[in-house]
């Protein structure tokens, strides 16, 4: 399955980091506990589509749009 970005889930969905693209936003979202392999639920999207609200390991986290595009996850069905 290929992977996709982060911003192409709909509010719901659940997946499953691949890699994050851009090294600065990887060192960052590492830090905050975004590690490949691990299950994430897109919990909301704001009224004008950012930020994104992230479920991590029984923690809610907002984040950018511009962050989130440099996440690749494949859906779990």
């Amino acid at each position: 399955m290929d992977s996709i970005p982060l911003t192409a889930l709909k509010k719901g969905q659940q997946a499953v980091i691949q890699y994050i693209d851009d090294e600065t936003v990887n060192a960052v979202l590492n830090e905050m506990g975004f590690l490949p392999l691990q299950v994430i639920i897109l919990e909301n999207i704001a009224p004008l589509g950012d930020p994104l609200v992230i479920n991590n390991r029984d923690y809610s986290l907002s984040i950018r749009k511009s962050e989130a595009q440099h996440i690749f996850v494949t859906l779990i069905q």
